[in-house]
């Protein structure tokens, strides 16, 4: 199969950026054929402020370029990620001119709230859900700037009226079925959702011995929860948690009470963190789409506390793969590390149950055959 990849990275590299990279690599590796189509955030800085606004609604040089790569690459289908704020809704409109058949990954809300992670103020928020989004602007939900706000929400309104989402993409793929449902309150329709979760490529089979203390991986931001952790930690004195990642929330964490700091790492570091914790911390106080580090976690047998909260409480098994607590909740979170600590062997059997899961949902030849039949089913509605 010949695949057109789109992707707008993010100047901080992130997940999403990894699934993409993952999702080539995996296909190539199957025998197919794929192109990517890539703009990158450092343009943003010497793109004209108006000229940004007026690109995020609608991209001319998107259409220009798209539709020069599909006269030339002849794809079967096109796969897009991230459009914001680069690439634009404008490039469904290229392809569908062109008779090539789309799929939308939904890595996240952008669809429903322009700030794209339903929360404000430390707390989850739906204002916009299936409104017109003015909310997000009142409350300048996307970078603290009502301007900015203005032009997410107006991109979204546009492409609601023109009937971009609704007509222009043939197939979403959601992460899991809590997103899917999300999706679908806000008015897509259900039959054009697929779940597919992400997954990592890490098939050696782990240890359990040696196993000590937990770890965070990810950026230090107060949606991730990163606040809620250091109040737990002060709860449980000589507790050890091990952080990996960077972002907004770096220095307060330096040097924080139960906290080893290790900044960002190289992946084979990470692995080598995973493959002696005793956890995962996933402390999220947002709807995750689905954290690929909770991949990671299960493929190297670690099992993970997460909050209590959208898609974690339906990939995280209470009790069998993992421990969840309520979101924000320092006092609980506490409760379940401490419990985790006293309980290793209790932890190394619901790591292994992890393992197990894995194994069994998340394995790179499981979600080629999963993303193959996405393609094909795409293909046959929009033929």
């Amino acid at each position: 199969m010949r695949v057109l990849m789109v992707h707008n990275a993010y100047q901080q590299r992130g997940g999403e950026d990894s699934v993409v990279e993952s999702e080539v690599a995996l296909l190539r590796q199957h025998g197919h054929e794929v192109h990517v189509y890539e703009r990158h955030n450092d343009e943003v800085g010497q793109t004209p402020k108006w000229q940004l606004a007026a690109g995020t609604v609608w991209s001319s040089r998107t259409v220009r370029d798209v539709q020069a790569l599909i006269a030339g690459f002849k794809p079967d289908v096109m796969h897009v990620h991230n459009t914001m704020p680069l690439v634009s809704p404008s490039v469904y409109w290229a392809a569908q001119k062109l008779g090539v058949p789309v799929v939308q990954t939904l890595h996240n809300f952008r669809l429903l709230c322009p700030q794209a992670m339903f929360v404000r103020e430390g707390r989850v928020c739906e204002d916009c859900l299936g409104k017109v989004p003015w909310r997000g602007v009142l409350h300048k939900c996307y970078r603290g700037s009502r301007i900015q706000s203005a032009v997410m929400a107006g991109m979204l309104t546009t492409h609601r009226v023109l009937g971009t989402f609704a007509t222009k993409v043939d197939k979403f793929i959601a992460l899991n079925e809590f997103c899917r449902a999300k999706m679908i309150e806000g008015g897509l329709d259900g039959d054009r959702i697929s779940v597919k979760p992400n997954f990592v490529d890490w098939q050696p089979a782990p240890r359990w011995d040696q196993r000590v203390g937990g770890l965070y991986l990810g950026r230090l931001t107060p949606e991730k929860g990163m606040d809620v952790l250091l109040r737990a930690l002060v709860r449980q004195p000589g507790l050890r948690v091990r952080v990996v990642g960077g972002g907004p929330m770096a220095e307060v964490v330096t040097g924080a009470s139960g906290v080893d700091y290790l900044g960002f790492l190289p992946l084979t570091e990470i692995w080598g963190h995973l493959s002696t914790a005793s956890y995962m911390v996933v402390p999220s106080v947002w709807y995750e789409g689905f954290p690929r580090t909770i991949v990671e976690a299960f493929a190297s047998g670690v099992p993970v506390i997460a909050s209590r909260l959208g898609s974690l409480a339906e990939v995280v098994t209470d009790g069998k793969t993992g421990l969840l607590f309520n979101p924000g909740d320092d006092e609980d979170l506490a409760a379940k590390l401490a419990w985790a600590e006293s309980h290793p062997q209790a932890m190394i059997r619901m790591g292994q149950a992890a393992r197990e899961e894995y194994e069994a949902r998340y394995t790179p030849e499981r979600n080629c055959a999963e993303l193959i039949e996405i393609y094909r089913s795409a293909m046959a509605q929009s033929g």
